[in-house]
């Protein structure tokens, strides 16, 4: 015969009078998992160490917590952590395939962001408005006029000196003429045929030896226009210098400390020097472009450099955009360091990505399109991802783990990584990489990635075991008491009274 068992002997209850509350309101609503206590040493021992390839795998069932306990013991242990550099990318001017990466001390990258545009709202208007001032006009005509006064002046001595010998020197449409005078008039060419050939043949060698005087007069042209266009262009540096330094040195006063921000502020300074011709030809059209794409940037190479003789197109907004700062990473008002949870950790989410756009049916860049991932985030801090959502992702796992091999972010497509495509595309400065990555997975995952993937024990060598069960103890039932008092608060519930506490 079986003895049949009541219901209230197959589950055990709280006794209400073995807790010291009368509600939850007089718990500390801590946020501990309850009898997790190996599984807590292991992560903070992974945390404490500061060494290559201790990061965690915390692996357990479902149900156990280990997500939330995992990303409560980061944020606790981030506190006392510094907090991590900003990260922006800006132009390379020597080559704009290849955008540097600024580290900037926490909150810096978004003032000098702010102060770039400031700077470039400003060089906007005072860079045209140098070369449409009276002061630039009046020395460039000087300078032509120079030009002008010296050509004719060669001219009017040779035709003074001709004119003493008998010849004259005639500006006609097809050009200059030699031709002999008599009594200050000009001998008619049906007379000068006429003459006696030894007086001819005199005239003729005076008419040589002036037009060889012309001649070279007429050669030294091009080297005075030359000269003229060096002085011209000698005055649009000045004049453009004076402008730019400017402004720019009361950025270089605010980043005296920062030396990769002061080697970026002289970059600009040249780039726009030696793009000069773009703002001098704008304020002597006095119109506009057409707004072009981020392509722009990449075409136009290093401006004109001659003497303006062919036609610039005015700076527009794309041509701005190569002075720009794209802040990535702004860790202003993190405390202490970032604790990320990716919850979908695909390659681009992991590594970031240079995204492009469409402009007249083909696919352009530059660096202010370059967008940051997870790893960005979460550098010089703690990183969070699922092992299901990373393994069933193609590439991620394997990103990720070239990352931490490496130690730096390295942005690329996925295809450029493993080296099947090669397109024309930016490269962007690796960063260094410094996170802590805790992979939260079940067991069965773990115990495969660390039979079949050989990197699994150097790059994950701290295991974070959750257990599916625990003793049920005093401490443990007051811990749990005290979960409750965290999910109400968090959730903004009612409190329970202790009665009520002992049924759940």
């Amino acid at each position: 015969m079986i003895d049949a068992l009541p219901a209230d002997a197959l589950r055990k209850r709280f006794d209400p009078s073995e807790f010291d509350f009368e509600t939850t309101d007089d718990l500390p609503a801590n946020t501990e998992v309850v009898g997790q206590d190996r599984a807590v040493e292991a992560l903070d021992f992974g945390m404490s160490i500061d060494a290559e390839g201790y990061n965690v795998f915390a692996l357990g069932p479902a149900g156990t917590g280990r997500r939330e306990l995992v990303r409560h013991l980061l944020e606790a242990q981030a506190t006392e952590d510094e907090t991590p550099p900003d990260l922006c990318y800006v132009n390379n001017f020597d080559d704009e395939r290849e955008p540097r990466a600024l580290r900037l001390p926490a909150g810096r990258g978004c003032e000098l962001k702010e102060d770039v545009d400031a700077l470039i709202e400003e060089l906007q208007t005072a860079l045209p408005g140098t070369f449409e001032s009276e002061e630039y006009r009046s020395r460039r005509e000087m300078i032509q006029e120079e030009v002008r006064e010296g050509q004719e002046a060669a001219l009017e001595d040779l035709q003074e000196r001709a004119r003493e010998d008998g010849i004259a020197l005639i500006r006609t449409p097809q050009g200059f003429v030699f031709t002999p005078l008599r009594d200050g008039e000009v001998v008619p060419p049906d007379e000068v045929e006429s003459m006696p050939e030894k007086k001819r043949e005199k005239v003729q060698e005076k008419i040589a030896r002036y037009q060889e005087e012309l001649q070279d007069i007429l050669r030294k042209v091009p080297q005075h226009q030359r000269e003229a266009r060096q002085r011209i262009e000698a005055l649009n540096e000045e004049m453009a210098t004076l402008v730019i330094d400017d402004l720019i040195d009361d950025l270089r006063d605010a980043y005296q400390d920062l030396d990769a921000v002061l080697d970026f502020l002289d970059s600009i300074r040249e780039d726009l020097i030696r793009n000069v011709d773009f703002f001098v030809q704008a304020a002597q059209q006095g119109q506009n472009a057409p707004q072009q794409g981020p392509s722009r940037m990449m075409q136009q190479g290093q401006g004109q450099q001659g003497g303006g003789q062919q036609a610039a197109p005015a700076p527009d907004g794309a041509f701005w955009r190569r002075y720009q700062v794209n802040l990535l990473v702004d860790n202003e008002e993190t405390e202490g360091a970032p604790v990320v949870y990716e919850d979908n950790p695909n390659y681009q989410n992991l590594v970031g990505q240079v995204e492009q756009i469409a402009q007249m049916g083909a696919l352009v860049t530059d660096f202010n399109l370059i967008r940051p991932g997870a790893l960005h985030r979460a550098n010089g801090g703690y990183l969070i991802v699922e092992a299901r959502q990373l393994l069933t992702q193609p590439y991620a796992w394997e990103g990720l783990k070239r990352a931490l091999q490496n130690s730096e972010i390295q942005i690329e497509s996925p295809g450029q990584a493993l080296g099947l495509i090669r397109t024309l595309t930016l490269e962007p400065e690796a960063v260094p990489l410094d996170v802590k990555i805790v992979v939260v997975g079940e067991r069965l995952l773990y115990y495969l990635l660390d039979a079949l993937d050989p990197d699994m024990d150097r790059l994950f060598k701290v295991m974070a075991d959750f257990d599916d069960q625990i003793d049920r103890t005093g401490d443990h039932e007051a811990a749990y008491a005290d979960l409750i008092a965290h999910t109400i608060d968090t959730k903004d519930l009612r409190p329970f009274d202790r009665s009520a506490v002992a049924r759940v």
